[in-house]
């Protein structure tokens, strides 16, 4: 422990700071102790699709409130009509979790069952299905608690920021933990908001329903077609989250699907009652928002007036949407992993990190999703636009790919199957062509167009992985076996001292033909290195080459290509980089880091004459 603190002390500094954020290594064997049971399981898959009637029935108001009394009685049958689509939808997916045990999100399904394009499609709508909901759920959880404290408006996107930073952490310590952390908020949100919509139910059964006629601003609009259709989309969103539970089967204890199954119902009631619920009694209590408000939160003031439990409520409303954006840390990280080992995405997403989660997946999303804070000044408004094309997208998607499943299938009962999922499939275009047409200029146009460029780029890196392996492959013509002729080796030095020669006496070992190199930038400095060189090495030529604007690389290039071409033996010139390693991380912070630039330029630079330079570091450890 001690050699390994002396060679590399930033990265042992760096891994104990790690360690103690999100604890220490597990072992692979330890992946099936991290599985979530139903708790945990509701805690962790459903927090996007319980919390989603916050910012759902603030876009329901928001699109209806303009055309005054009358628009705002429409809220009611648009809510029935959503839910009803809501039960629809998790009505297919129950059937996708039992069908895919292995897990069904919409690039799975469409990839196996209409073929590649429509699986890229709907991997895309699904990655930014994933992003939107966590930038939504954060800053949509922070404006419900700047309703109760206006003084938080204009700190809004820093407290974003904050929660997602404490979420980042939280699921980089693992699924038990995350899942544990989550259900803190989502269990108080149940017992705040369902006790509050029975209070609210009894509260109209005493007093009876209220005229909106006599609180409800005057109307700006008329009624129209677009703007009920565009009041539906708005309030579709609502149904994020609904395919969370069976893009994640995997996570759930045994037996997976069961367990899953069973806990897709009971979110899919809770949605239910939540949404209609909450819509009904805005109505049914003629219940009006004021500036800087959101609509839950009147409906929570009128219920409640200033007491305690209304805090409360607005309190359990910024936890639900807060952490339900750990549906997308859920999600996302195991989407990216089999994409990246598809070949779609860069490797590294399919690495599991020290505590059993994708790392690189969480790190990315979270990345990802402060910038979308950052951009869109946190307003949620701003960014529901957005949304519900990619959602429905999948959803459509993954629901013809699973009437072609069960007719590949033919087993008994297919058609049955068939149809429920044919039906799910045929609610969700119509919704899809409904949400992007009302809401195509207000910024669904992005989705489409970041939905075509990540699709793009799939296929680029793709191609760019199918193009490595042929050329690392084996096959075809056999590589030359013979081997290499004795290198000629060109040594940069920065001076004659004790940190060159250890690089010295191992170049001597492996060529009799051996250069040193001096690039000279001040000048008369070479000719004193010189006299030092002859001194130590006199058995070593040393070539010193001026450099007029100080640019050590570019005379190295130089030199390297004259002497590859004039002796012209079939090789390029090897290159023995002496370099000393400081004893302490931060002395690396006064030192030039002239090896490294080296190091790199000769990596990347495109191989010459047809044949590739080998570049060997020796390394000279400084003492304490």
């Amino acid at each position: 422990m001690q050699y390994y603190w002396r060679v590399l002390p930033v990265t042992a500094m760096l891994n104990r700071l790690k360690h103690l954020i999100i604890g220490d290594p597990l072992p692979s064997q330890a992946l099936a102790e991290k599985r979530l049971n139903k708790i945990r399981a509701l805690a962790t898959f459903s927090p996007d699709a319980l919390s989603s009637i916050a910012y759902a029935n603030q876009e329901i108001y928001l699109g209806l409130v303009v055309a005054g009394a009358a628009g705002l009685r429409l809220a009611w049958p648009i809510g029935l009509a959503i839910t009803a689509l809501l039960v629809i939808v998790a009505i297919s997916y129950l059937q996708t979790i039992h069908a895919y045990p292995s897990g069904g999100d919409s690039y799975v399904v469409a990839r196996d069952n209409l073929g590649k394009t429509a699986g890229l499609i709907a991997a895309a709508a699904l990655l930014i299905d994933y992003l939107l909901t966590a930038a939504v759920s954060l800053t949509a959880g922070v404006e419900a608690l700047a309703s109760a404290y206006p003084v938080l408006w204009s700190h809004r996107i820093t407290l974003a920021l904050s929660i997602l930073l404490v979420l980042t952490l939280a699921n980089l310590r693992g699924l038990r933990e995350s899942g544990s952390l989550m259900a803190i908020p989502v269990y108080l949100f149940l017992f705040t908001y369902l006790p509050l919509l029975a209070y609210g139910v009894f509260q109209l059964l005493v007093n009876g329903p209220s005229d909106l006629s006599a609180v409800a601003p005057a109307a700006t609009r008329p009624i129209t077609l677009i703007l009920i259709l565009h009041a539906f989309a708005t309030g579709c969103t609502a149904l994020t989250g609904v395919e969370a539970i069976s893009n994640g089967v995997p996570a759930f204890k045994p037996p997976e699907s069961k367990n899953a199954g069973q806990t897709m119902i009971v979110m899919a009631v809770l949605m239910a009652l939540l949404f209609a619920g909450s819509i009904g009694l805005t109505q049914s209590l003629a219940v009006v928002a004021q500036p800087n408000e959101t609509i839950l939160s009147a409906l929570a003031h009128t219920l409640l007036g200033d007491s305690f439990a209304y805090y409360a409520i607005q309190l359990s409303t910024l936890l639900i949407l807060a952490v339900a954006a750990n549906t997308s840390f859920a999600g996302f990280p195991r989407l990216a992993a089999i994409l990246a080992s598809d070949g779609y995405l860069p490797r590294q997403l399919t690495n599991l990190g020290d505590r059993l989660v994708y790392a690189n997946g969480i790190v990315a999303l979270s990345l990802a999703t402060a910038v979308l804070i950052v951009v869109f000044h946190g307003d949620s408004h701003a960014l529901v636009p957005l949304f519900a094309v990619g959602v429905f997208l999948a959803y459509t998607l993954s629901q013809i790919g699973m009437v072609v499943h069960w007719k590949r299938e033919s087993n008994t009962g297919w058609r049955i199957k068939a149809l429920i999922n044919g039906f799910g499939g045929l609610i969700t275009a119509i919704t899809l062509t409904i949400v992007a047409y009302s809401k195509f200029l207000e910024g669904a146009w992005i989705t489409v167009l970041l939905i075509l460029a990540i699709v793009i780029g799939f296929e680029k890196i793709k191609r760019h992985y199918r193009e490595v392996g042929a050329q690392l492959s084996l096959r075809g013509l056999p590589p030359s076996l013979r081997p290499y002729p004795p290198p000629r080796v060109v040594v940069p030095i920065s001076g004659v001292h004790r940190g060159i020669v250890d690089a010295i006496d191992f170049a001597r070992s492996i060529s009799n033909r051996v250069t040193g190199l001096y690039i000279e930038i001040e000048p008369g400095s070479g000719e004193r290195v010189r006299k030092e060189w002859e001194l130590w090495f006199p058995d070593i030529p040393l070539e010193v080459r001026p450099s007029p604007y100080r640019s050590i690389i570019g005379p190295l290039l130089n030199f390297l290509d004259e002497t590859d071409l004039k002796h012209n033996d079939g090789q390029l010139a090897t290159v023995v980089l002496p370099e000393f390693i400081p004893a302490k991380w931060w002395h690396s912070l006064l030192h030039n880091q002239t090896s490294w630039l080296i190091k790199t330029v000769l990596l990347y630079r495109r191989r010459t004459l047809g044949f590739q330079r080998v570049i060997i570091d020796v390394p000279y450890h400084l003492r304490q």
